[in-house]
């Protein structure tokens, strides 16, 4: 009987010291256990984290990313408001939620959930890559450039967590000839996964891109990325609202706003065609013209945009993208700077130019854009970097 009472006693040690009692107060769906596991060692914070597992940070502690950290099926990564994560593996730091997967970063506007480098120069780290099981329409699934994840399915109420407040600085390294990061990749991502209050600062390629899925987003800042600043291809149904871009004072970069259905095959269903609202995208002086691009089939819809410093305003490009917003009302309340040259351009599939209709859009010169017109909107001051 004693031997058995020792045994007992010996085990309940064992496990103690792998698991901690936790009590999530950021959603209700993360479970009360959470294993210590990869976040046992803050200065060396990479790996695995596997079905079962629920790793929370220390909000304390600064989290040196020395590798990839991957959340795999039924895994779960908890973020708490504050907490810094600062990236030193180049190319393999960034943290991948694979399909099956959840994160909970979740900030305050006082104390955001950073993601940064120790070299703090754009294009020094990775980024962060979320898959989920909603539908795409480069096939039933996909995988990811990066990790080669799986993503895509047929769950469009996917819930692959939360990022709320969240600021991404310094992403976007190159890690193959023509291939790179971006800050934020959305892969299928389901309706029910939390995106809003998201700032992409300074990085090497694009702040936002979205690939398929039913993810809806909001409050999203794309600061001085070197490429385009919010993009979306591959089937992506959902909506955006309050969207602030600014170039780099140079002009480096390409749109702010890129709007693609599928790059190869223009009819793909199901079809891009997100409703976008309260937009502001201010260019730089010099750089690519074209402040919204919508080409290769996709639909979309516009209401209260802000543009100012770009060359184009709308470009429009392919019959299906050209036919459903020219003389549609799809685009409307747009206040157009005067240093805007063209407030919007059409052409064919065959690149011949089509005439816009008066009926495509209207302007408002009191639009207020993300907020505050050209301003910056007062729902980003300070945790995402603007003033």
């Amino acid at each position: 009987m004693k031997k058995n009472y020792l045994k007992l006693i010996i085990a309940a040690v064992i496990i103690s010291s792998s698991f901690i009692l936790h009590s999530c107060t950021e959603d209700d769906d993360v479970a009360t256990i959470a294993v210590v596991g990869i976040a046992q060692d803050p200065a060396n914070f990479k790996g695995d984290i596997t079905s079962g597992q629920v790793v929370t940070l220390d909000a304390t502690k600064v989290y040196i990313l020395k590798g990839a950290v991957r959340v795999k099926d039924g895994g779960k990564l908890v973020i708490p408001a504050g907490t810094r994560i600062v990236a030193t593996a180049a190319a393999d730091s960034y943290i991948l939620v694979e399909q099956g997967g959840q994160i909970y970063a979740n900030g305050t506007s006082a104390s955001p959930v950073t993601f940064n480098s120790s070299e703090a120069t754009a294009g020094s780290w990775g980024g962060i890559i979320i898959c989920g099981k909603a539908p795409i329409n480069t096939g039933t699934t996909g995988s990811t450039e990066v990790g080669n994840a799986s993503y895509g399915g047929t769950t469009a109420t996917d819930n692959s967590g939360s990022l709320t407040y969240v600021r991404i600085e310094n992403a976007g390294i190159s890690f193959a000839t023509d291939k790179n990061f971006n800050g934020l990749s959305l892969y299928g991502v389901g309706s029910d996964t939390k995106v809003e209050n998201i700032a992409v600062i300074n990085g090497a390629e694009d702040g936002i891109q979205i690939y398929g899925g039913t993810v809806n987003v909001s409050n999203i800042v794309s600061v001085s990325n070197a490429d385009d600043a919010f993009v979306w291809t591959n089937g992506w149904i959902g909506t955006a609202s309050n969207i602030y871009t600014k170039r780099k004072t140079s002009g480096t970069g390409n749109t702010g706003i890129k709007g693609i259905n599928n790059a190869a095959n223009a009819d793909a269903s199901p079809r891009s065609n997100p409703i976008i609202k309260n937009v502001t995208l201010i260019g730089g002086t010099t750089g690519e013209s074209q402040a919204i691009r919508l080409y290769s089939g996709t639909y979309a819809s516009f209401e209260n945009v802000v543009v100012s410093n770009w060359t184009d305003g709308f470009s429009l490009e392919s019959d299906p993208t050209v036919n459903y917003i020219n003389g549609q009302s799809k685009i409307k309340d747009v206040f157009f700077d005067t240093n805007v040259t063209n407030k919007m351009t059409a052409k064919a599939t065959d690149g011949s130019s089509v005439t816009i209709q008066s009926s495509t859009y209207n302007e408002k010169t009191d639009a207020t854009g993300a907020g505050n017109q050209l301003a910056s909107p007062a729902w980003a001051i300070g945790w995402s970097s603007l003033q």
